[in-house]
């Protein structure tokens, strides 16, 4: 009886101790919350996105190689110093030299330290090269930036028109249900036949269906954003719609100006020609002579002291110079002199057409922005005048003077106004932004 009891404590001892231990646990778990979405205007989304960008930081690693490479060659100018150590011995034979006659003595002991430099114009055309494909890197590493610039402003202004469309449906989806309502009330008052009624729940249909379209495309846009601007694939944010916010356009000269001396590709372009030119300076300095000097302080003697057991000091210096002509190596360096030619001339090519490029460019977009805003009024004044027609349509059909038809057309008519202006509003932005990306404004 008692053991019965014992146990019978010990069970209950050990569900208060489990209770008194799991009751603080249970109040430290915090109550879970929906987190607000993260806010995002055009300048968060663009530096998100260079923050992300494989392909831009791959751009930049490019950059930062060739900055090393333009070290390495200017390093390749100056003078280089070693410390050499080294211990030589031969057999010996009864002789101070050994077995081996061309050896100085049977032990031999060097420790000298050597300073070395080498003077020939082909260092110096490989660092003035080196210097070229930095830039070249450089503004790649700018082209790279603008493209992104430009893959990010139609993702977020694709997004902003996505949503304007969706808002647009909604209100032609609310304006089709009102329409169906005001139908089946005037046709159970004798004042309209059912195929009125039935045209409309056609409207009504459609905008449904339109509703869902809307809903996948700005689905769609928001995913596309997410790809660039989140590494984690973040589908919980906003966009701030400034679509209507678009800075005035500059005039065409002073565009022009900005564009032609910021543009990243001409520059690219033209540091690519600069460096093919050193390149064919560097092929052809194979032809000229070469000096090699070396200079020599240390010990190189019998042993590894500062004095010989006679007092004869053994630390002193050397100083070596050698001139290296070259006379035949069977054309290998024509071979690379015409190499190296034939890339320039590609290069000087891929200038030309560069510049040609962004003649063309600076007109095409110029021209686009400027459509764009000369557009914008026209198209607000047709959503406006479109507003008022489906307004008096409706009212005209309560009375009796227009048919469903009429009232089917201005509803359509309003919701591809609204989407017309819209777009109009977002293209005008997003061409801003584009030529934004030659001035290298943005």
């Amino acid at each position: 009886m008692s053991t019965a009891k014992s146990i019978t404590r010990l069970a209950i001892f050990v569900m208060v101790l489990f209770t008194i231990i799991r009751v603080p646990a249970q109040e430290a778990q915090p109550a879970t919350s929906t987190q607000a979405p993260l806010t995002l205007t055009l300048q968060d989304a663009l530096n998100r996105a260079r923050a992300n960008s494989v392909a831009f930081q791959a751009a930049l690693t490019d950059q930062g190689i060739a900055h090393e490479d333009k070290v390495q060659a200017r390093a390749g100018l100056l003078p280089s110093v070693n410390y050499n150590n080294e211990f030589i011995y031969t057999q010996p034979n009864g002789t101070p030299s050994g077995v081996f006659i061309a050896n100085n003595t049977v032990h031999e002991y060097l420790s000298q330290g050597n300073i070395h430099q080498v003077i020939g114009y082909t260092n110096y055309a490989d660092y003035r090269r080196a210097r070229a494909l930095e830039a070249v890197a450089r503004a790649k590493a700018e082209v790279a930036k603008r493209g992104l610039v430009v893959a990010v402003v139609q993702g977020y202004y694709g997004l902003i028109a996505a949503q304007r469309k969706y808002a647009n449906v909604q209100q032609a989806a609310s304006e089709s249900q009102q329409f169906l309502a005001l139908s089946q009330k005037l046709e159970n008052g004798g004042e309209v036949a059912h195929a009125d009624v039935i045209k409309a729940q056609i409207q009504f249909n459609d905008r449904q269906r339109d509703l869902r379209e809307a809903q996948l495309a700005m689905d769609k846009s928001r995913l596309d954003l997410a790809v660039l601007l989140f590494p984690d694939f973040n589908l919980n944010f906003t966009v701030v719609d400034d679509a209507q916010l678009a800075p005035p356009l500059v005039s065409f000269d002073e565009f022009v100006k900005v564009a032609q001396n910021r543009n990243p590709d001409v520059r690219a372009s033209g540091a690519g020609f600069q460096a093919a030119k050193f390149e064919v300076a560097s092929a052809q300095s194979a032809y000229f002579p070469t000096l090699t000097l070396d200079y020599f302080y240390g010990i190189d003697a019998p042993h590894f002291s500062a004095h010989e057991p006679d007092g004869t000091r053994n630390l002193g210096y050397a100083v070596a110079a050698t001139l290296n002509i070259p006379i035949w190596n069977w054309g290998a360096t024509r071979s690379k002199v015409v190499q190296a030619n034939l890339r320039r001339k590609q290069a000087q090519r891929e200038l030309t057409t560069a510049q040609r490029k962004l003649q063309a460019d600076m007109r095409e977009l110029y021209a686009e922005a400027e459509a764009a805003h000369a557009e914008l009024e026209l198209l607000k004044s047709s959503a406006d005048l479109a507003a008022e027609s489906l307004r008096l349509t409706i009212l005209r059909y309560q009375g009796g003077e227009s048919t469903v038809l009429e009232v089917v057309d201005a509803q359509n008519t309003l919701t591809q106004a609204r989407n017309a202006f819209s777009d109009g509003e977002v293209r005008a932005r997003t061409a801003v932004a584009n030529l934004q990306t030659l001035t290298g404004t943005m």
